[in-house]
């Protein structure tokens, strides 16, 4: 494997040495352009005036043009800056550096909307934008991280620290109570389906980060109501890099990553375990204790040594402007045997025809990723096996590892009954791979009418396939696989089981666009009205399990070989902006979407927004103010839906054939019969309507700039799981629409360019968010008095759950009794708080108490420049949420260390602390504050400048990601996507050196 990495080092080092040799050529003006703060800009169009000559510039800033000989003029243009010419003579090799200056406050930046783009000065709804200058840095796998903390409203949290785990994405926390709350994604105009893709731990992982150019958010509903039933929890725009004018230009960058673990789950040292046992076990417990010294967590986790290399190539050839790209991650987990491989590509081609009447925009992302998934049953493992124990037992039986026996008569190597099994052997003797092969890809038309050039006729289809398969196999030895499978009389050991699936998503768009000055009215004009078709299929394909040396399950046979699901989604849309005086602006949009997720006759979804703005500093008597260079009101209200979460035939009750658990027997014959399942005819989309009031504000010529966001959203027809009355329907419970919720919050975001000099910049920017959330009603007649419905299920206790959804209340919130503490601050075992007064502590004594979800959440991002060098950081605080310690809870017990099993065990070192003996799983003892400041990214920077004759632009950089954390939870890490810490992937310390080559 390591001759393999070599390898693929020595071709792309050759690649780049005789792509140098190919293009320094005599007559090369090469070049850096830059903003008024000295920071590169990218992307960057520099043309030789009078010719078809020029080149845009790569990532650093830098660009190069070729075959140029004499004096000529450099146009420089950049969206949002003053454009530059420049003359330079060009006779010999010359190289020009260019400052260009931000046009009044950045307003005529162009920013990607729905459909379309705007200019920034003429939006009314609530959208932000992050380029790939303010990109976060390192080992960067899936594309969200990006921008993780640089949006106000925007929460990114990352699933675990496993390879390319993926994050949960909450738009203003998000707008469903089980539906889901991730946001729609579009990538190149490709709206892409949220469902899981098989053998991937996310679907984002699959796409290689390196080739995103932008993010466009839409955060409130009078900007994304134009994507209809899919858009209540917003939605975010992806755009590609993309080709530019000019000769070939190449850039190749390479990082190496060492990830470590930052801190491991509280639980007794080997002395304290031994201690503990001592003091409080029998002499049969005590006769347990071994001679070792093991730290399983420390068996069980890794340094990881992970790498990422990219290599890209964009210019323009003839009238084809161009942009390929390929990269290759290895990504090393910190939990042995986990391993993520991907290799990606890229390619942009756009090019336009009859005098750019007609535009082309070809876009393809491919990857294959290759995956090795840890088996994280090990965490909780390692957490709880004997430390007195060693990790290896000397003989071959189950590997070789060490097991917790019982010995009988019969069989002295039985494993001792529900004793945990060895981490390390969990770990290493469990194959569980996949291989996963993704496309996206787009192909747009935009004709600008030769008779009508205010119209455009705009015709796109994009695909999103997939193709994942994978399997799980453990050999015969595996203590997992004990004491075997008994199948007419004979005893199998081992297994292996199969999977795979494959997607495919298609849209297939028409739109008309229209923009118009009307200069004589002080008018402007442009419009969108458009048909959408949207097609989602997935076929899952079923697999019998096999035991040990192929011999196959007769009971795993499936009746199906495979399962199909599909849905189509048609929509009409539209949308008109109007613009008077470059003072009065006004949107209205509109949306029609029929799904076929839902029964005839009630298909049928509208979705209306308006939204209208005043740009206050282009009056008369802000005009001018050198003080207030910008301020705009907004105000906007729309409607939106949510479909996700609703299977494709939910609608009708379907039949399925009974497993081999459920048979009727016939004389000496089982059968297997068929059975329907729930119905519900009537379930339809959840409907969220959002109100929001905006200010976008601006001093000392945009010097300090920011925004402000007040908004208010409910949520009807809320998808949630309930409960049918006995023989009332063919299920027990069933996802239905059901009540209602509302979300109201603040946003706050500013920017400061603290120093702007040719030399030295800083800037810095601080975002802020607070949500308030509250479900209003959970049936379909209100009813005040309606218990809830408990959700959160933990570890410990078979069908117990820590939160519930009650009226009145957040979404998840913790149900708990009311820990009661003694003099000495120990909580009293088994005391609570009896809230009725009746004497009697049962589940009326539960409580309502905290939110997993932070209700405020900041971001704090820098960045300081001084000539060749930089450094910034990245860092997030959440406050007011909360974790439930299940690690704690499950473990942290005197009957968990010695229980009535005849085994001892470990467990947390929160039974010093507590005291308790017996478990106390719905103690609000365990519900602790995890508000937290964490650190996640610093970095540094150096650029080498030419490092051959006038090319070669090196840059190097160093970064440290989840840097440190400042909280007061006691548990490994105050960050949840659910509330509740339990035996969680850590998130590792990881350290990156990068290097970035530009020719």
């Amino acid at each position: 494997m390591k001759n393999t990495y070599l390898i693929k080092y020595v071709f792309l080092l050759l690649f780049v040495f005789s792509a140098t040799a190919v293009f320094a050529q005599s007559g090369v003006i090469t070049g850096k352009v830059v903003d008024e703060t000295n920071q590169p800009l990218p992307g960057a169009a520099v043309t030789v005036k009078g010719t078809q000559q020029g080149a845009g510039t790569d990532v650093n800033g830098i660009f190069r043009i070729t075959g140029v000989s004499g004096t000529v003029t450099l146009h420089v243009t950049f969206v949002g800056y003053q454009p530059v010419d420049k003359i330079v003579n060009a006779s010999g090799n010359v190289t020009v550096n260019i400052n260009l200056l931000p046009t009044a406050n950045d307003l005529n930046e162009v920013v990607v909307i729905g459909y379309g783009t705007e200019r920034k000065k003429d939006l009314t709804g609530s959208i932000a934008t992050v380029t790939a200058k303010d990109f976060n840095t390192g080992d960067v796998t899936t594309p969200e991280q990006l921008i993780q903390g640089k949006v106000a409203g925007v929460s990114i949290i990352s699933n675990d620290g496993s390879p390319g785990s993926g994050s949960q994405i909450l738009i203003r926390g998000g707008a469903s109570v089980n539906g889901s709350n991730q946001p729609l994604i579009v990538i190149d105009g490709v709206p892409l389906s949220n469902d899981a893709i098989s053998g991937a731990a996310s679907p984002l992982d699959l796409i290689n980060p390196n080739d995103i150019a932008s993010f466009s958010i839409l955060k409130d509903a009078s900007a994304a109501a134009i994507y209809g039933n899919r858009a209540s929890n917003g939605v975010i725009i992806i755009t590609t890099k993309k080709g530019k004018a000019g000769k070939p230009v190449i850039n190749f960058s390479t990082q190496l990553s060492v990830s470590k673990i930052t801190k491991e789950a509280p639980v007794l040292s080997p002395d304290q375990f031994h201690s503990y046992v001592e003091a409080n076990g029998t002499a049969a417990d005590i006769a347990q204790l071994g001679t070792a010294n093991t730290d399983w967590q420390k068996e069980i986790y890794q340094t990881a040594v992970s790498n990422d290399n990219n290599l890209s190539i964009s210019g323009t050839t003839g009238i084809l402007p161009y942009r390929v790209s390929v990269g290759y991650t290895d990504q090393n987990g910190i939990l042995k045997t986990s391993n993520l491989n991907r290799y990606t590509t890229g390619i942009n081609l756009s090019p336009s025809f009859f005098s750019d009447h007609l535009k082309v925009d070809f876009n393809f992302l491919g990857s294959r990723q290759t995956q090795r998934f840890a088996n994280t049953s090990a965490i909780g493992d390692a957490n709880n096996f004997n430390p007195t124990d060693p990790v290896y037992s000397g003989n071959s039986s189950y590997g070789g590892y060490y097991e917790i026996l019982a010995p009988t008569s019969t069989n002295p190597e039985a494993l001792k009954s529900l004793a945990p099994l060895n981490p390390l052997g969990v770990l290493e003797e469990e194959q569980n791979r996949s291989t996963v092969y993704r496309g996206i890809g787009s192909l747009a038309l935009d004709y600008k009418v030769h008779f009508f050039p205010d119209l455009h006729v705009n015709v796109s289809y994009g695909y999103d396939g997939s193709n994942g398969s994978g399997y799980t196999d453990y050999p015969a030895y595996a203590a997992s696989q004990q004491p075997g499978t008994i199948v007419n009389g004979t005893t199998y050991f081992g297994s292996n089981t199969k999977y795979k699936a494959t997607v495919g998503n298609s849209t297939m768009d028409g739109h008309l666009s229209y923009s118009h000055d009307f200069k004589s009215a002080k008018s402007h004009v442009d419009a969108v009205a458009g048909y959408s078709d949207q097609n989602f299929s997935t076929t899952t394909y079923n697999y019998a399990t096999y035991f040990a040396n192929n011999i196959i399950n007769p009971t795993t046979i499936p009746t199906y070989a495979t399962g199909i699901g599909q849905y189509d989604l048609t929509s009409f849309y539209g949308r008109v902006n109007y613009s008077y005086d470059d003072k009065y602006l006004l949107t209205g949009s509109f949306r029609s979407d029929v799904s076929t997720r839902f029964e005839p006759g009630i298909r049928t979804g509208n979705f209306p927004a308006v939204a209208a703005a005043w740009v206050a500093s282009n009056e008369d008597f802000l005009k001018g103010n050198q003080v207030l260079t910008e301020l705009k009101f907004r105000i906007g209200y729309g409607k939106t839906g949510n479909q996700d979460g609703i299977g494709d035939y939910d609608y009708l009750s379907d039949y399925s054939l009974s497993n081999s658990t459920a048979q009727y027997r016939l004389g000496d014959t089982y059968y297997e019969g068929y059975r329907p399942g729930a119905f519900y005819p009537g379930r339809t989309w959840e409907k969220t309507a959002t109100s929001n009031f905006g200010v976008d504000y601006g001093f000392l010529n945009g010097r300090i700039s920011g925004s402000v966001d007040f908004y208010y959203r409910t949520t009807t027809d809320l998808l949630a799981t309930i409960n049918e009355p006995a023989l009332s329907n063919f299920a027990n419970t069933i996802v239905a629409n059901v009540g209602s919720m509302q979300d109201k919050g603040v946003e706050f975001n500013i920017t400061g360019q603290l120093i702007t000099t040719k030399d030295i910049s800083w800037s810095a920017n601080i975002n802020m968010t607070i949500n308030r959330n509250k479900i209003t009603n959970l049936t379909e007649v209100p009813n005040p008095n309606f218990p809830g419905l408990p959700v959160g299920g933990i570890s410990g206790g078979v069908g117990t759950t820590i939160q519930i959804d009650q009226v009145g209340y957040t979404k998840n919130a913790f149900y708990t009794y009311q820990q009661v503490y003694g003099t000495n601050g120990k909580p009293l075992e088994g005391v609570y708080v009896d809230q009725n007064g009746d004497g009697v502590i049962n589940s009326s004594d539960l409580l309502v108490n905290h939110s997993p979800d932070p209700q405020e959440y900041f971001g704090f991002n820098s960045e300081f420049r001084d000539k060749k060098w930089s450094i910034g950081f990245s860092a997030r605080a959440n406050f007011g949420n909360y974790v439930y310690n299940n690690i704690a809870s499950s473990t942290g017990y005197g009957q968990n260390f010695i229980n009535g099993l005849g085994i001892i065990e470990n467990g947390s070192s929160d039974v010093l602390k507590s005291g308790f003996t017996t478990a106390q799983y719905l103690s609000s003892y365990y519900i602790q504050n995890a508000s937290f400041f964490r650190m996640d990214n610093t970095h540094i920077g150096y650029n080498f400048g030419k490092v051959f004759k006038n090319t070669g632009d090196l840059k190097v950089t160093g970064n440290v990601q989840n840097v440190f954390i400042i909280t007061k939870y006691t548990g490994v890490d105050p960050e949840s996507t659910t509330g509740i810490d339990n035996n969680e992937y850590p998130r590792p310390r990881t350290y990156t050196l990068g290097l970035n080559l530009t020719l």
